[in-house]
């Protein structure tokens, strides 16, 4: 068993140096083989980083407005002509009043959102002025949507039912009309006649995968202005609300929740209106088929390259074989067996194939650490990707470089001794 295992061990020694030397008499073809395969692998290590990163802080975009969340309005794009065309949001106090009685157990935390028809309005500090997203909320709005208080606090029940003229405002707002404070809490802004105190700064988020993908301005809290929504109300002289933010008890009830909701309204308005649901869990697919994608474009690039790489392997290879024609039929009179062929030549592949994996490793690993210091976000390649760019190399070998081999090994000894 020992001796047999020597002999294995020795004979692919001898083969490995064969394939060695043999690679050394064709310095310049090999190097542009290795070359081939190490831009393959680059590319398949780099579309490993990019899209792990990419997909980390889409998501973690995504989940800074809550996964559990919905939103319910008024779908105003009514298809039938000859439906009667009525007045008013669909939704108002009186259902926001129901579904916090306990009529949907689903829903976790329901909020209205008032707004007006044109949501940017113009809002002055002193002789500073800036467009803002004015819209009135409930105190559970900030638990929905999963938005923080950088400074100051949230509504108090005192300040929805007294409609108190006070306000959050988000961090793009504070910039610009109070760019020499570190905190806006406790100064005021007009917004026309009206004067509000700021209450709370909502910390900045990153919403720019979102806007790529269609999400209205209105999803920027940057540049929100929250009131109360009693407030809105009294200054629009309704008690519409224009569109229900809730939450969902779990993840899995999201669609139950919003389900929940619109049946509640259509009992209350006796289907009267039509209503379009939107969820964070849609435009977390939506994100996901997008980064799917571009990861199969990536894929599909990176194959092309290895591609090349193999057919650079697989010419190398074949050209030896026609060069090596003699030393082949001598090698094969002296006693050599066609397993012996075909394995140098496949260790030769093999060898061409590992080496270059190990450079475009090594490359790719170095590109991937300037991302990461660039980015800051941390792209660097897990165990696996590695392992699979090397397996994925050493297959390139093996399948570029067989068929040589077996042709190498095929050639008979009097045929091959004939051979100039």
């Amino acid at each position: 068993m020992t001796t047999g295992a020597s002999i294995s061990v020795g004979l692919v020694r001898d083969a490995f140096a064969q394939a060695l030397f043999a690679l050394r008499e064709n310095k310049t073809r090999t190097a542009l083989s290795v070359l081939g395969i190490a831009v393959g692998i680059v590319a398949v290590i780099i579309l490993g980083v990019v899209t792990k990163g990419v997909r980390e802080k889409v998501f973690a975009e995504i989940e800074s407005y809550g996964l559990q969340s919905f939103w319910i309005y008024r779908n105003q794009n009514v298809a039938d002509p000859n439906a009667d065309v009525r007045r008013g949001s669909g939704i108002d106090n009186d259902d926001l009043e129901a579904i916090r009685l306990g009529c949907c157990p689903a829903v976790k935390h329901v909020s209205p959102r008032v707004y007006f028809t044109e949501w940017n309005v113009l809002a002055r500090a002193g002789n500073r002025f800036t467009r803002i997203l004015l819209e009135g909320v409930d105190a559970p709005f900030l638990e929905i949507s999963k938005d923080e208080l950088d400074d100051g606090r949230n509504f108090r029940p005192t300040d929805i039912e007294q409609r108190r003229p006070v306000a959050i405002v988000g961090s793009n707002v504070q910039k610009q009309l109070f760019p020499e404070r570190s905190s806006a809490v406790g100064q005021s802004f007009r917004y026309e006649d009206m004067k509000f105190t700021i209450i709370g700064v909502l910390k900045e988020k990153n919403r720019e995968f979102l806007k790529s993908i269609g999400a209205a301005e209105t999803y920027n809290i940057n540049d929100h202005v929250m009131i109360p929504y009693t407030l809105h109300q009294q200054m629009l002289a309704s008690k519409d609300v224009h569109t229900m933010a809730g939450e969902a008890v779990d993840k899995a009830s999201i669609q139950t929740a919003a389900e929940q909701v619109v049946d509640l309204l259509n009992r209350h308005h006796f289907g009267r209106y039509q209503y379009t649901t939107e969820t964070m869990e849609a435009w977390s697919a939506t994100a996901d088929r997008i980064l799917t994608n571009i990861s199969l474009v990536g894929v599909i690039a990176a194959s092309i390259s290895l591609l090349v790489g193999g057919i650079g392997i697989m010419n190398i290879m074949t050209t030896s074989v026609v060069e090596r024609t003699r030393e082949i039929g001598i090698r094969k009179a002296i006693g050599a067996q066609k397993h012996d062929i075909l394995t140098q030549f496949l260790m030769e592949s093999v060898f061409i194939s590992t080496i270059g994996g190990i450079i475009g490793l090594v490359v790719g690993m170095a590109l991937a650490y300037g991302l990461t210091v660039w980015s800051k976000l941390d792209v660097m390649p897990s165990f696996l990707v590695i392992s699979i760019a090397l397996l994925v190399s050493m297959g390139v070998g093996v399948a570029s470089g067989y068929y040589p081999a077996r042709r190498a090994a095929s050639l008979q000894p009097v045929q091959a001794l004939r051979h100039d």
